[in-house]
């Protein structure tokens, strides 16, 4: 017997929500996954500038072993979490929802699944002299 789904064929295909470059965002999720070697907190991000791209989703992880804490260190301090907080080594899963900064991504495939990598972080206040030129328009091209 055959079945037929609308739409199935479309969701396997590797779709790109958010291409790669560099992102004013906000933290609208996080997750701490516990596995034996290699715990990590999975993080889900929304994109408020560039505008074209403004309210777009993506996730990345950022691993909580000791060769990676300056990695997750790097992103608290620039998504500004509370320092005292961090100064006792402790992180609220809670406290880190809603922390704006930015962060730069690429897109890797490992073992055959399709990856976001966090590659850099910046502060919120560091968007303004970061963020691309805006294309010009095609009216503006033919003037």
């Amino acid at each position: 017997m055959k079945r037929r789904f609308q739409g199935l064929a479309s969701t396997a295909q590797a779709t790109v929500e958010v291409p790669e470059g560099v992102f004013l965002v906000r933290v609208e999720q996080v997750r701490y996954c516990r596995e034996r070697q290699k715990p990590y907190y999975s993080l889900g991000f929304s994109v408020l500038e560039p505008q074209p791209l403004a309210g777009r989703r993506f996730s990345g992880r950022l691993y909580c072993t000791s060769k990676a804490l300056w990695k997750l260190s790097w992103f608290l301090r620039d998504f500004s979490y509370d320092a005292e907080l961090l100064g006792r080594d402790e992180i609220d899963d809670k406290a880190l929802v809603g922390l704006r900064g930015v962060v730069k991504i690429s897109h890797v495939v490992v073992t055959g699944n399709a990856v976001v990598n966090l590659d850099a972080f910046g502060p919120a206040g560091t968007w303004e002299s970061i963020s691309p030129a805006p294309l010009p328009l095609r009216s503006e091209l033919a003037s």
